[in-house]
């Protein structure tokens, strides 16, 4: 259960960190973006993240952490990637931003409760080790896959969109658009990853003394 856990937190941060790098290139150079609002945007996940704080301290226990886990992180990865994929208003990608985040220390607070409880205290040093080890050695390589694919794939797919009005329906056009297909396709990578872990989660039961 930890294992399939700290791998499925490996997957999320590799989506994440994905979506980190393609925002300032989403934000940017649209029309209506730049430094301000890319500045205004981000700073909604720090606001998001000290009210979801606030939130879990008041919270009933969940019957199911697992659950839960699988749940705010699918809640997380699909709801701000796909709203910033088909929007073009910075209100709406605060909106995004804001409801990303706002989950993720729900998510956070029931993995260390099982991780601790699990874990017998003699070993948690060494746990805890090979779980930051696993768990976050995919963010580098999001950053890179990231900025690699809108540079290289998305936006000049969508340079030319002469033959392909329905993408520019979808994510617009001009330079960003490209950024705007990679957080869609980020959305539907981050739901595989919480439904296939989800499925291989779903049998265990974390039982608390």
């Amino acid at each position: 259960m930890i294992l399939h856990l700290i791998l499925f937190l490996s997957g999320v941060n590799l989506v994440a960190s994905a979506f980190d790098a393609t925002l300032p290139a989403y934000i940017l150079p649209r029309a209506n973006g730049g430094d301000k609002v890319l500045g205004i945007v981000t700073s909604c996940a720090g606001i998001a993240t000290l009210l979801g704080s606030l939130l879990v301290t008041f919270l009933p226990k969940p019957k199911n952490r697992i659950r839960v886990i699988i749940g705010t992180m699918l809640f997380s990865l699909t709801i701000e990637n796909f709203i910033l994929a088909f929007t073009r208003t910075p209100l709406l990608w605060c909106i995004g931003q804001f409801f990303g985040w706002f989950v993720v220390p729900l998510m956070s607070a029931n993995l260390d409760v099982i991780l601790r409880t699990t874990i017998p205290v003699n070993m948690q040093g060494r746990v805890y080790s090979c779980r930051n080890t696993l768990q976050y050695f995919t963010i580098p390589i999001g950053f890179f896959l990231g900025g690699l694919l809108v540079d290289k794939v998305w936006e000049p797919m969508m340079v030319d969109t002469q033959n392909k009005q329905w993408l520019t329906l979808l994510f617009g056009d001009g330079k960003g658009s490209g950024a705007a297909v990679m957080m869609f396709v980020l959305g539907l990578a981050g739901a595989i990853i919480c439904i296939v872990f989800g499925q291989l989660l779903k049998n265990y039961r974390f039982e608390e003394s």
